[in-house]
Parts: structure tokens; sequence; C-alpha cells
């Protein structure tokens, strides 16, 4: 049911909650957190992460999303409105130089997504010299450069689809897998072990470099703000949606992780962590369709979806953050007016270019990497690190709208209590930062490297456009 009885132009809380639980989560961020958090132990940190920081970042973006209604810019808008727009400028810079690394990743996840729906493995994939995956994975880019040059909307209806029955697909198999033991008894589970131990985590250097990994996972809510005041009594009811978003991700997550354990020993995914971080999603659909006798139609279902998504999300996310970063108003003040220049098409040629470059050094310099599989892994990572940091803006907007609450009005609130406001802003922004900076690490060089100087550069680079442009005005 989608509208209100009551009021037929009003949505139901429920339909809230079910739109931000489409938009937040996926399968994807299961396998990532079972992986790289040593299997059922991430559970204790799946919930730590739900109620510290899910929770408030969520009702902090209701706040938002209610006072600025009428906003169609997003974070750039909030940050606009309340702390001018050379900071609205950074953060849509922010915003869009994240996805320079997103976009690298999308190339990488859709070879090895049509490899595995092609031959139902990688390992041809994987055992081709890094430096040839890298050069497909750099023609596919263009490709897609040039098809976003081209003005068109491509894609944006198979984005959907895909997004959709990879959601579908993520809870079936959490539904399928705790059903597989009744269906098919003789099959091989591992057993669940629910004690402490296995629970709790290991507080270590690698787990504290790792939790960007789940903070990336449970991000991007701020997408459902401009629907807080389509939502009846939104003081109410939005509270009541983010509170059961928040519970269908925590069990989702949960429950995700309790039927990944009944299939891979984490001793065995630790000793091949490329290797899952890679191809976990893969394989877990593989073994469903063992148990239920059909072979690898799951897996072939999921790959294709996953083909479909990551390619059309390539397009999206060459053409999307790139117009909202130079369609603003904030950016004719701040930004080379070179870079401003639109094709016959309606394109931002200038920026597409920009986006060749830095994305295409990414690509080139990850053939340095051993294997493909490396490179994926790296690039889980790098995207773990970089993404978060578009969430400071949210936090930075609200704790500025909560120092000048007086000149705005708003249909709804966190709290009114200023303390707590202000307690809830610095906290979810102290706990992103320190993420992305302690994800920063890890015990191989290049990578290390990489993590540490692709953000420098992406930072350095929204610094001096601004003097270039300053400059540009001055020889007018």
């Amino acid at each position: 049911m989608v509208e209100s009885q009551s009021n037929p132009k009003k949505m139901m809380w429920t339909t809230l909650a079910m739109m931000a639980f489409s938009t937040v989560w996926g399968f994807g961020n299961v396998v990532n957190g079972y992986v790289y958090f040593d299997g059922t132990r991430v559970v204790f940190s799946w919930i730590l992460m739900f109620l510290l920081y899910f929770v408030p970042y969520a009702l902090m973006v209701g706040e938002l999303g209610a006072t600025f209604k009428d906003a169609e810019g997003g974070v750039s808008s909030w940050v606009n409105a309340t702390m001018g727009p050379k900071w609205a400028y950074y953060a849509g810079w922010t915003y869009w130089a994240c996805h320079i690394v997103y976009i690298s990743s999308k190339g990488t996840g859709g070879l090895r997504a049509m490899s595995w729906g092609i031959f139902g493995n990688t390992t041809w994939y994987d055992s081709v010299p890094t430096a040839w995956t890298q050069a497909a994975t750099l023609l596919v880019f263009l490709l897609f450069c040039w098809v976003a040059s081209r003005g068109i909307p491509v894609l944006k209806s198979l984005t959907t689809i895909a997004g959709t029955s990879m959601f579908i697909m993520s809870i079936l198999f959490i539904v399928m897998m705790f059903a597989a033991p009744v269906i098919n008894p003789h099959a091989s589970y591992l057993s669940l072990n629910l004690n402490w131990k296995s629970l709790m985590p290991t507080f270590n250097l690698k787990y504290f470099s790792s939790l960007s990994i789940l903070v990336f996972a449970v991000g991007g809510c701020e997408k459902i703000s401009p629907y807080v005041n389509k939502v009846e009594d939104p003081s109410k009811n939005f509270p009541k949606a983010m509170m059961a978003l928040a519970i269908m991700v925590m069990v989702s997550a949960i429950l995700g992780t309790f039927a990944m354990a009944m299939m891979f020993d984490p001793k065995v995914v630790n000793a091949n962590l490329n290797e899952y971080i890679s191809n976990g999603a893969y394989m877990a659909f593989d073994r469903l369709g063992q148990y239920y006798h059909v072979g690898g139609l799951f897996m072939y279902i999921y790959s294709w979806c996953n083909v479909i998504g990551q390619f059309s999300t390539l397009v999206l996310s060459i053409d999307a953050p790139l117009r909202i970063l130079l369609g603003s108003k904030e950016a004719k003040e701040f930004i080379p007016s070179k870079l401003l220049k639109l094709n016959k098409h309606g394109a931002y040629i200038n920026g597409i270019w920009m986006i060749v470059i830095l994305s295409g050094s990414l690509i080139l310099a990850q053939a340095l990497l051993p294997n493909a599989q490396a490179v994926m892994a790296q690039l889980v990572k790098l995207n773990s690190t970089t993404m978060p940091m578009r969430y400071l803006w949210v936090f930075a907007a609200y704790i500025a709208l909560r120092r000048q609450q007086e000149k705005f009005e708003t249909s709804y609130q966190l709290t009114k209590k200023q303390w707590l406001a202000y307690l809830a802003g610095f906290w979810c922004f102290i706990v992103t930062a320190l993420c992305c900076f302690s994800g920063m690490y890890s015990p191989d060089g290049f990578t290390l490297f990489l993590n540490i100087i692709t953000p420098v550069i992406l930072v350095a680079l929204g610094l001096i456009l601004p003097a270039i442009k300053k400059r540009e005005t001055a020889n007018i």
C-alpha cells in the first residue's frame, strides 16, 4: 500500500522504510562484512554500527530533508543554506571526487560478473596478466565515457531493474539458505556456533582498519531525504520509518551472516581473502543452486543482473555526479569556465575528459598489482575509504543547521535538546573521519600508497580549481 487512506497524497511510513531499505542495503554488504570481519564475529560490529551510527545518521538526514524540503541539490543544497556557497562547492566536489574511485570499480566489477555469467567461474579471467585485464577495463571505461558524452539518458531504467532484482535476490538468498537444510537435509552444511567467542571480534589493527567497510555499507540514506515531507505526520512517522529501516537492515545483516556461515568456513576465507572478496557473492549463489539441485542457475541470474547493474551504474556515475557538480549555480563561481563547456549533446565534455584522466590513471596504476583478484580487493577497500568522505558533509550541515535553527522552520527534529543534537552530529562526523583514515592502512605498500595518494590528489584538485577561477576572473 503506497498511499495513506487518510491523506491520499501522503506516503505510509512503511512504504518509506521499504524504499530506504532497497536504496541502502545489498547482498555485497553481507559478503564484505563476513569476509573482512572473520565470519560471524561481524555480528557484534553490525549491531554497534546500526545502534550508534546508522540510527542517528538516518534521523539527522530526516531533519535536514524536512527543513530543506524544496531543495533539489541534496547535500550541496543543505550546505549552501547553512554554511554558504563556497562550502557548498566543496561538498559538491567531494561527492563528485568520491565517484572517481567508484567509476574505476564498476568496469572491473562488470567484467568479473560477465566472466561468471559466461564461463560460470573466473578461472580464465584471473589467470590473464593484470596488464591485459586492466587494458580491457580501460577500454570498457572509455566506451562508457563516450556513451555519457552523447548526452543520452542511457540505461537509467535498466539500473532500476537491475538494482531491484539484486535487492530481491539478496532477500531470497537468506530465505532459501535457511530453507535449504529442510529441502535438502543430506547436503553438506557447516554447523552454526553461536557462543560468545564466535560472535565477539578481535580488536586488532585489521579490525579497526576495516571499519570503513561497515560505514560504507550503511551510508547513503541521504538519497531518501526528498521523501521526508511526503510522509503523513513526519515528526511522528519519519523516525518510525527509520527505526524500521535500521531493524530490517540489522536483521538482514545478521541473518545473511548466519546464512554465509552455513556455507563458508572463516579459516578458509581468511586463507584466500582476495578470492572471497572478489567472488564471494557468486560462490554463495552457486552453492545455493547446488543445494536446490538447479546447478549454477541462481549464480547465472545474479551474474547477469550484476553485469547490467555495474555497466549502467558506470554510465550514471560518470554523468550524474558531474551534472550535480557543474550544473549547480555555486559551481560557476568556483569552477573554471572551460570545465563548464557543454557539447552539442548537452554533456559536460571537458568534465568527462577530467574523469577520463583521473579514473583512467587509477585503472592503469592497478596494472602493477599481481592479479585481477588483487585489483578487485583493492578497489573494495579504496571505495570504503573514499566514499564515506561525502557523508562528512551531511554531519557538518546538520551541526550548522542546529547552530542557527531559529532561522529555519521544520516539520521534524531528531531532538529538541541542543546538546544531544550536537553530540549526535559530532559523534557521527568523528566516527566517519576516523574510519576513513584508519581504512587507508594496508600491509601492502602499493595499496597503502594508493589509499593515501588518491584522496590527496582529489582534495588538492578541489582546492586548486577555485584559485584558477579567481585568476580567470581577474584577467577578464
